[in-house]
């Protein structure tokens, strides 16, 4: 009776596949559960204490005047961006649309570094939300993007037929259509700020992450830090429940029928403050960090290059990048299958869960893990597989989205013939779906190896003794107010990360036909 409720709960799932998916789940509920029972380990009164304290309402005003400023930013530079390239004559948009999506490459910390080394002065929260908003507005401009090349120009003429100006057209027709996508880019700036720890840390800006950090480092005690980081968490989980409530009662099309390209709106006499716009936005978001690097670059070879461990710096980043690769596509494979083939309950609730991550800053992944290495397995504390673990928890959302997508665009008909010709189930998914879907799989592999490269916070707290990454030592540096040291390992870093990434961009090419 349990074989048959499990059959019907998943879909007539393999029980491989269920096995995997459930390892997958496990992986993900282990760092929040151990945290949450850590928390309350001293009862609901401690709790309530350390998050009425002064320090505490102090960081979470911060994180939350930082977040909301941050993702208003994004959202007006974004969809205006996406606007001027997507929907008017402005002169050089392919250009543009290009250079708007590349500070996504470059990471918070790298950022801040060229900013900091050339403006000292600029620390605090207005450093920090300039910087962090310079890198995350990219979200709301790709999302907008999208939506508006997708076309629907016949609802913007009806509109106009009706007697409504460009303006009323533009805020009742255009925008309410594409609002849908701000909202989601809105949503990943939102978190994307919540979690980000390099930033605030150059900035000197406290926030909850540099809070969590600094305690977890300087006391003995490791339960307050417990507590802020489960609050941290409440707080992303708060952010995206409240996305999807706002975005539910969204509409993205106002009307019937196929959706038809619009034609470029003329600028006219706005094409220069088109332009100012565009090269005021690209100015500070690469212009800044990318001259910065090359004057520190230049300064850092002229005084020598640390060239031995320059390399070994390099190859523990390829090291723990490709391990964690390697080990989060493992566990996205049968989460990716189950949610493409396969309907019911059970399914559900475990793809659902892989998801948590989105939500878990990496401060709180690695805080989590730390206390359960220190209590539970003591074996595995500062050892490569548990900041291996770590990764895969941050970022298996990433990829279970990716390979879901990629078996969903499998043909079906190939997996019933094999399966015809007497193969089971596994040998049809090892032999027909793995390699139809083996390029979004390449793809999935290559935005977590560039997503861990970049990782810092957690890699801080599980790093096994004597391995430091391009990340840590840019971040070391960099606090120490050694630019120039730090320039080399910066450009390094920024190497590293676009080899996956222009394999990444080949192969989301190849599949949209390009």
């Amino acid at each position: 009776m349990l074989r048959s409720a499990l059959r019907r709960r998943s879909g007539g799932a393999a029980p491989a596949l269920l096995a995997g998916a459930a390892l997958a789940g496990l992986l993900m509920l282990t760092p929040l559960v151990y945290l949450a029972i850590r928390s309350f380990e001293r009862g609901p009164g401690y709790v309530a204490n350390v998050l009425t304290r002064p320090r505490t309402g102090q960081l979470f005003a911060n994180t939350v005047v930082l977040t909301v400023s941050a993702t208003l930013v994004c959202m007006v530079v974004g969809t205006v961006a996406a606007w001027l390239v997507v929907r008017t004559d402005l002169p050089g948009r392919r250009i543009w649309g290009v250079l708007f999506a590349l500070p996504l490459a470059v990471p918070s910390y790298v950022a801040g570094f060229g900013w900091i080394s050339g403006f000292p002065g600029i620390v605090g929260f207005g450093g920090t939300l300039l910087v962090l908003s310079s890198v995350s507005f990219p979200y709301v401009f790709l999302a907008v993007s999208a939506t508006l090349s997708r076309g629907d120009a016949g609802m913007e003429e009806a509109a106009r037929s009706l007697g409504l100006g460009p303006v009323r057209v533009l805020l009742t027709v255009t925008l309410r259509r594409v609002w849908p996508a701000v909202l989601a880019g809105a949503l990943l700036v939102a978190l994307s700020v919540i979690s980000d720890f390099g930033v605030p840390s150059l900035m000197r800006f406290d926030t909850f992450t540099l809070g969590i950090f600094t305690r977890y480092r300087s006391t003995f005690d490791p339960t307050p830090a417990a507590v802020l980081g489960l609050a941290l968490v409440a707080l992303a989980i708060v952010v995206t429940v409240a996305e999807a409530r706002v975005r539910g009662r969204s509409t993205e099309r106002v009307g019937r029928g196929a959706g038809r390209r619009a034609g470029p709106t003329p600028l006219g006499r706005w094409t220069p403050a088109g332009m100012a716009f565009v090269l005021v936005v690209i100015g500070i978001s690469l212009g800044v960090p990318a001259y910065s690097l090359v004057v520190w670059t230049v300064a850092g070879a002229s005084a020598g290059l640390d060239l031995p461990h320059l390399s070994a710096t390099a190859l523990d980043t390829l090291q723990v990048a490709g391990l964690g690769a390697l080990l989060t596509v493992a566990l996205a494979l049968p989460v990716g299958v189950l949610a493409a083939r396969h309907r019911g309950r059970l399914v559900r609730s475990l793809e659902n869960i892989t998801y948590l991550g989105f939500a878990l800053p990496g401060v709180t992944v690695g805080l989590a893990l730390v206390y359960l290495g220190i209590r539970v397995f003591p074996q595995l504390y500062q050892q490569l597989p548990m900041l291996i673990a770590g990764y895969a928890v941050l970022f298996l959302p990433l990829a279970v989205g990716i390979v879901r997508t990629a078996v969903s665009d499998a043909p079906v008909r190939l997996e019933e013939a094999s399966r015809s010709l007497g193969r089971g189930r596994m040998q049809t998914l090892a032999r027909v779906t793995v390699p139809l879907a083996a390029p979004g799989i390449v793809a999935a592999a290559s935005l977590v190896f560039v997503s861990v490269a970049r990782e810092l916070p957690a890699t801080l707290m599980l790093r096994p003794t004597g391995t430091e990454t391009l990340a840590m030592a840019i971040w070391s540096r960099t606090g120490a107010s050694q630019f120039a040291a730090a320039a080399p390992y910066a450009v390094l870093l920024v190497l590293l990360a676009a080899i996956p990434t222009l394999v990444l961009d080949r192969v989301l090419r190849r599949r949209g036909g390009d």
